[in-house]
């Protein structure tokens, strides 16, 4: 795999994150890519949201916020959303996002990392173990929110 950059999301990238594909089953565990980029718009602020590039193709996609005011601690620093193209999977790119979201978290003096996400046979949750998230609680709509201390 060539090198991989973040870059923010844009217009020019919106299309490409729009069409990635996902692998069978996956599509139960991802809300539609609009309700993340809405909130760049809700919290300009807080919100954290970058493209993941392989040379010029768009390769996947990080959405997190980090808003220290927040009442609720697994908000204040979150992972919201990651995907990567079901061609790109296992490659290294979601590692390289999460990796690089955690040194954004460091760098804004964070000292947590939070993921909530719906836990199921074809989800996510073997892949934040594999990134050192660990289980903390789950949401009042049985979701995992899990945790990685920075």
């Amino acid at each position: 795999m060539a090198d991989l950059r973040l870059e923010e999301l844009s217009a020019t990238t919106i299309v490409a994150v729009n069409n990635m594909s996902l692998k069978p089953g996956q599509e139960q565990y991802l809300a539609p890519v609009s309700y993340g980029i809405a909130a760049t718009v809700v919290n300009p602020q807080t919100s954290w949201q970058r493209v993941v590039l392989e040379e010029d193709e768009v390769v996947g996609f990080v959405s997190a916020n980090f808003d220290t005011d927040f009442p609720q601690e697994h908000f204040r620093s979150v992972l919201w959303r990651i995907n990567v193209d079901a061609d790109e999977q296992g490659k290294g790119v979601g590692r390289f996002a999460v990796e690089s979201l955690i040194d954004e978290a460091r760098a804004r003096g964070m000292g947590h990392l939070h993921v909530i996400y719906e836990a199921g046979e074809d989800g996510p949750q073997a892949f934040f173990d594999r990134m050192g998230f660990s289980q903390v609680g789950e949401t009042e709509y049985g979701e995992v929110i899990a945790e990685i201390r920075l």
